[in-house]
């Protein structure tokens, strides 16, 4: 049995920058035979939802309305991987794209939908710290 984090807008919380979530069924079927610990890393660094999306622009997450939040996305990065370390995960699930779950592919910081090699900034937090994060794109490769 293996303790997975997972983005809680997977889980099917409407926790997303606009108040919605990405249900993903094939992840809440894992927790018949694994535990799922749920996050929302821009919740966790108090961002409200509905919010504006944010961006990582020159290394800083600044939203659409021009506002620096990388302090709260800094702070929610360090409590998904307080949540990782304390619950002894396996590997974690983050929302693809996203500045700060996203893996692999996010967005440029132009806010125009323009994508660009990178990581989020909890992605690259739980993987300096030795946790492997795949995305809901990923799920073949889970090391089920």
């Amino acid at each position: 049995m293996a303790k997975i984090l997972v983005s809680s807008c997977l889980l099917g919380c409407q926790c997303r920058y606009k108040g919605d979530d990405c249900k993903n069924e094939r992840i809440l079927e894992l927790a018949e035979k694994h535990t799922l610990i749920a996050v929302c890393p821009e919740q966790a660094g108090g961002l409200s939802t509905p919010r504006a999306p944010a961006e990582i622009v020159n290394n800083k997450l600044i939203n659409a309305d021009g506002h620096d939040v990388t302090k709260e996305y800094q702070k929610g990065a360090e409590t998904a991987l307080w949540l990782a370390t304390l619950n002894h995960v396996d590997f974690a699930i983050l929302k693809a794209k996203s500045p700060s779950c996203g893996k692999g592919r996010i967005y440029d910081g132009s806010f125009t939908g323009r994508m660009v090699d990178g990581n989020g900034v909890t992605v690259t937090l739980l993987q300096q710290h030795g946790i492997p994060v795949f995305t809901e794109d990923e799920l073949d490769n889970l090391p089920l």
